[in-house]
């Protein structure tokens, strides 16, 4: 299955104005979701305003877990 995002827009009967290419021979699944006015369709996300700055970083994020020596690699 392969994802294609498009946006359309209709006219003042609700009618699809450009209807894109579509692939010939092919079943289609097509979820519609409606953008508000004013709402942008690719805003950024944000999290809730109740656990901004709750969260910390204790440790080195990218420091090894084990030491070197403790490996079984072979060359």
């Amino acid at each position: 299955m392969q994802a294609t995002k498009l946006l359309l827009t209709t006219d003042n009967a609700g009618r699809i104005q450009e209807i894109p290419p579509l692939p010939p021979n092919a079943r289609l699944e097509a979820i519609f979701l409606v953008i508000e006015q004013g709402e942008s369709p690719s805003a950024k996300r944000k999290p809730s305003p109740r656990i901004v700055g709750l969260g910390a970083i204790h440790d080195d994020p990218i420091a090894p877990v084990a030491a070197a020596d403790e490996w079984e690699a072979k060359p």
